[in-house]
């Protein structure tokens, strides 16, 4: 049948099981939104304050439940404005479909007004993305991008339409999505890769397993608790992989790496076997390349075969989904056992806890007060910097899609969108954002969205005047020289948070701040918190990039890891 190309475009929407899309009109695309109108009642259109915003909430959306978050935008600025988000998706493996519209296909190529060749601009930065010129070819396009958003190693997906395709007429079949196998999912892995993972497990007497976002995309903690069982191994995780792992269970280490525990970093320097699972061996990660795990045997079980090799070497790369692979070892897997290996273990556990200033209101404080009034089941997105770090050291993240955070491009000002995104696929739960006040200044309008829909969002911010994670490597890496890092202005956040239509309420005290997380989580309304702390307040452990970072946590002088 034929249809109008913006009625097309929602409706293979509504093939794809979307029900909510996070956006902002303009010119080019409203067509699209004229069909949005006519389709309110099957799909939820969130106005956002800006499109940065909106990609931030697909992105918090897509993560917090695991489908495919949509986001749209006009031609010119308002696609440009996507970028930052679509680039934070990519990232981090999350299944995005940016829809965005252009200048008619006659005007391309014409510098006409709000033109740009978004296409070209995001080809570095998504899985892939289309042009389409017409009509008839809108449905086949968008079906496509729904499915490379979602299969083998998930990512974002750009899908630009031209303004004379939204008007025309094309052709549309409905279709039914049937859930296909997902032959990149399958892998390439032998059962003789199997056999030998096995066998070098069987070898291993100080095995170690690290756990990145790849496990939380395939859904594999069950087989991955399984697996951890069957082993008797100690559990590490990257930032992106909090939550795939039970944190509060006993054979948990915490996060590897600059801002890692002390335990895991010595812990994967003094194994034997390392089995990484779904994670990148990031910078931030490995330190000196070089000096990572060196006395360990390395098994790395990746979807993405680039990742094999690229920035560690490994002894066998089992290529494929990371649950299927779990699955398959726990088939043939006898149990071992390794009782002194993990006396060590917890000893080093015992030695070195993470530690901070009790005496004072505190950004751990906070993120402690957080994890016990919510029983440690509330989903936290953040911003990046020091409080980024304290909500992956001190919370205790139970479940997979419970941490929503920029790991892989460090974007100030992901949070509140994400949070917001977060808070629509899961209404149920609370949500909660946390930011430092440097990245709270760049996408607190957001607050406005919030208040807008009434989404009962919690906003918590450290204010300590300063940008401390940078403040922090200026003290410790550049002779205190404090370029451009404080923040020493009039911005009064409660007031800002109140004129947006939040309720509001600053704290000083650790009473102030307990009680006023007791009252946010009471609240149907966003609530905003202005905790004031320290600007001296620092993230321990920190470890120079580029260090050998299991040989810095060794050293005896090593001042900012005591």
């Amino acid at each position: 049948m034929k249809l109008k190309g913006s009625d097309i475009v929602v409706e293979c929407l509504l093939e794809q099981g979307v029900d909510t899309v996070f956006g902002y009109p303009g010119g080019t695309i409203l067509e699209v939104y004229d069909s949005l109108y006519k389709y309110q009642d099957k799909i939820n259109h969130v106005l956002t304050s800006h499109e940065q915003g909106a990609a931030h909430a697909a992105d918090g959306y897509a993560r917090a439940t695991g489908k495919v978050g949509v986001c749209m935008a006009t031609s010119g600025p308002g696609a440009t404005n996507l970028v930052t988000g679509i680039a934070t998706a990519y990232m981090d493996s999350i299944p995005l479909v940016a829809i965005t519209a252009n200048v008619a296909a006659g005007a391309l190529g014409k510098d006409s007004f709000q033109e740009i060749d978004i296409k070209g601009v995001t080809i570095p930065v998504t899985k892939h993305n289309f042009i389409v010129k017409n009509a008839d070819d809108l449905a086949p396009t968008i079906r496509r991008a729904f499915k490379i958003a979602s299969s083998g190693r998930p990512g974002p997906v750009l899908v630009d339409i031209t303004k004379n395709a939204t008007v025309e007429e094309g052709e549309y079949t409905p279709e039914k999505i049937e859930k296909e196998v997902d032959e990149q999912k399958v892998g390439s892995y032998k059962k003789a890769d199997i056999e030998k993972a096995i066998a070098m497990i069987e070898k291993s007497e100080r095995p170690f397993i690290f756990v990145g976002g790849g496990a939380i995309a395939s859904g594999a903690s069950e087989a991955l608790k399984t697996f951890v069982e069957r082993i008797d191994a100690p559990v590490c995780d990257s930032l992106m992989g909090k939550g795939a792992f039970d944190n509060l269970n006993p054979r948990y280490t915490g996060m590897l790496g600059m801002h890692g525990t002390k335990t895991s970093n010595l812990g994967v320097s003094r194994c034997d076997l390392l089995i990484t699972i779904g994670a990148r061996f990031s910078d931030r990660v490995t330190g000196n390349a070089k000096k990572f795990a060196s006395n360990a045997k390395k098994i790395h079980i990746d979807i993405d075969e680039a990742e094999i090799n690229k920035n560690i070497r490994v002894d066998l790369g089992l290529i494929g989904d990371a649950k299927a692979i779990l699955e398959a070892l726990n088939l043939f897997l006898k149990q071992q056992n390794h009782p002194a290996w993990m006396k060590q273990i917890r000893e080093l556990k015992e030695r070195y806890p993470l530690k901070y200033d009790t005496d004072r209101l505190t950004g751990p404080y906070i993120i402690e007060q957080l994890d016990l009034q919510t029983d440690s089941e509330a989903i936290i997105s953040t911003d990046v910097g020091q409080h980024q770090m304290w909500a992956a050291q001190y919370y205790h993240f139970r479940h997979p899609r419970q941490l929503l955070t920029s790991g892989g491009l460090g974007t100030m000002g992901y949070g509140l969108g994400a949070c917001i995104g977060a808070k629509y696929g899961v209404p149920d739960k609370p949500v909660i954002n946390i930011a430092g006040d440097g990245c709270f200044r760049m996408n607190m309008n957001e607050l406005a969205t919030a208040s807008r829909y009434g989404v009962p969002i919690i906003q918590i911010v450290f204010n300590n005047h300063v940008l401390g994670m940078v403040r922090q490597w200026q003290t410790l890496f550049y002779g205190k020289r404090y370029s451009n890092t404080v923040l020493h202005d009039k911005v009064d956040f409660v007031k800002v948070a109140e004129g947006l239509g939040c309720e509001a309420v600053r704290v000083t005290t650790k009473e102030e701040a307990k009680e006023a997380i007791a009252r946010a989580l009471e609240s149907d309304r966003p609530f905003v918190i202005d905790a004031i702390i320290d600007d001296d307040d620092k993230v321990y452990p920190m470890v120079a990039p580029g260090a050998p970072i299991a040989s810095a946590f060794d050293a005896d002088d090593v001042k900012n890891n005591e």
